[in-house]
């Protein structure tokens, strides 16, 4: 089973005492207190699950660059799952099928993996 790469982000403690995520000064405060995610995706295959506050659906150009963005799902749109940084969660591939659709749930298929995403709240 291969290990799958993710980027990490160094956390640091400066000589004066400041928290530092990626190089930046970072409130504790703020960094604790973040709100309860509100979504849970679930990657069929290996039972990987990502929570987020929010979703967004995002569509790429034929010259695979950012298009738009969307509050709903549709065959031809990835799942970005918040913050909608360069931080972000978790993006899916592209969705090629939609297997079932609730106002709290949707399970769906994309280029190399099947998921459910849950609403929670």
């Amino acid at each position: 089973m291969s290990k799958l790469n993710q980027q990490k982000i160094p956390v640091t403690l400066d000589n004066d005492g400041n928290i530092r995520v990626g190089g930046e000064i970072t409130d504790l405060a703020e960094l604790l207190s973040q709100p309860a995610p509100n979504w849970k995706l679930v990657r069929e295959r290996d039972g990987l699950t990502k929570q987020s506050v929010d979703v967004t659906w995002i569509e790429f150009g034929e010259d695979g660059f950012f298009k738009s963005r969307h509050d709903k799902p549709a065959i031809g749109r990835s799942l970005l799952m918040s913050p909608f940084s360069s931080f972000f969660t978790w993006q899916t591939t592209i969705i090629t099928e939609i297997a079932e659709q609730r106002e709290d749930y949707i399970k769906f298929k994309t280029e190399n993996s099947n998921y459910e995403l849950f609403k929670l709240q």
